[in-house]
């Protein structure tokens, strides 16, 4: 085998390794572009299902509706809490933005230019194994001939040597030599020659073609397929660089919004007022009433000593009953006692009066929005009940009718449930005490003095009701006092007659209808006889045999030893010490 075939074995050998080494090459890189899509395409989905947990927790801490929790937010720190969480369900938002990005600028067009990207990769080594199998058949062809001028040369050169050994040999005669070189074997031999002759036609032609498409093959077509494989690979890890580029600037874009949202958190942090939410507290569970008084001192040390100011109805006959607590001591022991958890009477009344105040308030105002409503509902109606009185084809007036009716019923109801609710709140807030004023000892039912001459018509048939007279929380709708006359009666029949503490002088009218009460008139001088042991009630005397109870916010006491004489001398004028009277 000469040197030149050699060669050309070699170089085309080399061709071919170096075919294969470029498509595992360009195969790798597909391959590493398919690895980076997948990155980003897991990217993206952690980021939807970290969205998705945020959203949710901001969801799971929302405060419900109509639920404590909303009540909650007057607080500052819970209305911060609330904004923390809305800013948050935004900040969510930002990352599903990421996750869409991503998605959008780097996943589906990564995927669409790698079906590119092995599209052109295919064509270009097809078009390189083209090539190889042509130049590869080229030099077979001229192998073949090569090998064909070869054998034919050999033949030809045969039967020249041939013909020449017989046309030598001198042993032979001339007949033998004619007979034995015949024609035949001339022609023989000169067809030897040409078919040698036509061999290194056709292989130089060959050789001179093969030539000049190796020259081809090795200087334009293989390097221009591997200049396109090159441009590929460059134009692939561009766009590899391009998407990392992306991947940092989906992150980037959203970090202004994602920096509003920690400022507002931040904001949201800094607007907490820790003494507006302690104030708040204060307001919300203010009760309204003034502090107990000191408690007094008993000293069990010396005898117990009855005074006439301890005497009473019920302990006359030498009895003991115990003594039933006043609206005074149950107001003073209210914070002591465990609220009801319930729901508790539709008045409020089981709450402190600031506390039933605010809630009457709220539901004052809940009932006028609901008059609002229906108002305006009524004034719709009107209108379009108008409207078909101009305009018959539009509709039938009547047909309005029951509707207008049946919002003119609910608003009877809300108003009278609105009156219901204020005539609570009216006498929650005449009840509050005053803080400039020293607690007064008055039934639970009335207001103070200063406010009594503006009630008494309306609540004298209430104060007369009963010398018990003790404000009972229980009562949704009005106050009811109970009068145990009978009792009364009995005790006035059979007790002994009670000496005179002090005497009082009526400050307003009171009619005693009930049994037990006595009616005085404005201005009327009375003996004191008993005084008002914290239920609202004094008993008083006229003369002799007329006595009872009457309220004592209307009467005003002068404790005094020498009263009796004083007080006598004025209505009978007989027996009058030197004292002067009252």
């Amino acid at each position: 085998m000469d040197l030149g075939k050699v060669e050309t074995l070699v170089k085309a050998q080399q061709l071919r390794d170096q075919f294969d080494n470029l498509e595992k090459h360009t195969q790798w890189g597909i391959d590493f572009v398919e690895k980076y899509t997948k990155f980003v395409k897991e990217r993206s989905e952690i980021e939807i299902n970290y969205a998705k947990q945020i959203r949710n927790l901001s969801k799971k801490y929302q405060p419900k509706k109509n639920s404590k929790e909303e009540e909650e937010n007057k607080y500052s720190s819970c209305r911060a809490f609330l904004s923390t969480l809305n800013e948050l369900n935004d900040y969510a938002g930002q990352h599903e933005l990421i996750a869409e990005n991503l998605t959008s600028q780097i996943i589906s067009e990564l995927t669409r230019y790698t079906q590119e990207l092995k599209t052109e990769r295919k064509s270009h080594f097809h078009d390189g194994r083209k090539a190889q199998q042509h130049i590869e058949n080229s030099w077979k062809q001229l192998e073949s001939s090569k090998r064909r001028f070869e054998r034919d040369c050999k033949e030809a050169d045969r039967a020249q040597q041939y013909f020449e050994k017989m046309d030598a040999d001198i042993n032979v005669t001339k007949a033998d030599v004619e007979k034995r070189c015949s024609h035949k074997a001339r022609q023989q031999a000169q067809m030897r020659h040409q078919m040698a002759a036509d061999s290194k036609g056709e292989y130089s032609s060959y050789l001179q073609k093969f030539n000049q498409e190796q020259n081809e093959h090795y200087y334009t077509l293989i390097p221009h397929i591997f200049q396109k494989i090159q441009e590929m690979e460059e134009r692939r890890i561009e766009r590899v660089g391009e998407s990392m580029k992306t991947f940092a600037e989906v992150d980037r874009q959203v970090l202004p919004i994602v920096s509003k949202c920690l400022d507002g958190m931040t904001k949201a942090a800094e607007s907490i007022e820790p003494k507006s939410d302690s104030k708040q507290v204060v307001e919300s569970y203010k009760s309204g009433f003034e502090p107990p008084g000191d408690v007094e001192f008993e000293d069990y040390s010396q005898p117990m000593k009855r005074t006439v100011s301890e005497s009473s109805l019920s302990n006359s006959r030498g009895e003991a009953k115990p003594e039933k607590p006043s609206s005074k001591s149950k107001g003073k022991l209210w914070p002591f006692i465990k609220k009801n958890k319930g729901s508790g009477p539709e008045d409020f009344s089981h709450l402190p009066p600031e506390q039933r105040r605010k809630k009457l308030q709220a539901k004052i105002d809940d009932i006028n929005k609901e008059i609002q409503k229906e108002m305006d509902q009524k004034d719709a109606l009107t209108k379009m009940k108008d409207v078909y009185v101009k305009n018959p084809q539009m509709g039938d007036p009547s047909s309005v009718d029951p509707r207008l009716a049946e919002i003119s019923q609910t608003i009877e109801k809300l108003q009278f449930e609105a009156q219901k609710f204020e005539g609570w709140l009216a006498e929650v807030e005449g009840r509050l005490p005053v803080k400039s004023d020293p607690p007064r000892r008055q039934s639970g039912l009335y207001e103070t003095q200063n406010n009594i001459q503006t009630t008494v018509n309306n609540c004298a048939q209430d104060r007369e009701s009963s010398p018990d007279g003790s404000y009972t929380e229980e009562q949704s709708s009005e106050t009811q006092i109970k009068v145990p006359s009978t009792e009364f009666d009995d005790e006035f029949d059979d007790e002994e007659t009670l000496p005179t503490i002090g005497t009082c002088k009526a400050l307003y009218p009171f009619e005693g209808h009930n049994e037990g009460t006595i009616s005085v008139a404005e201005g009327e001088l009375l003996y004191v006889i008993e005084e008002d042991k914290g239920d609202g009630w004094t008993r008083v005397r006229r003369n002799e045999e007329e006595e009872g109870y009457v309220p004592t916010s209307y009467v005003e006491v002068f404790l005094d030893t020498n009263a009796k004489a004083d007080i006598f001398c004025v209505h009978h004028s007989v027996n009058c010490s030197p004292i002067t009277a009252v």
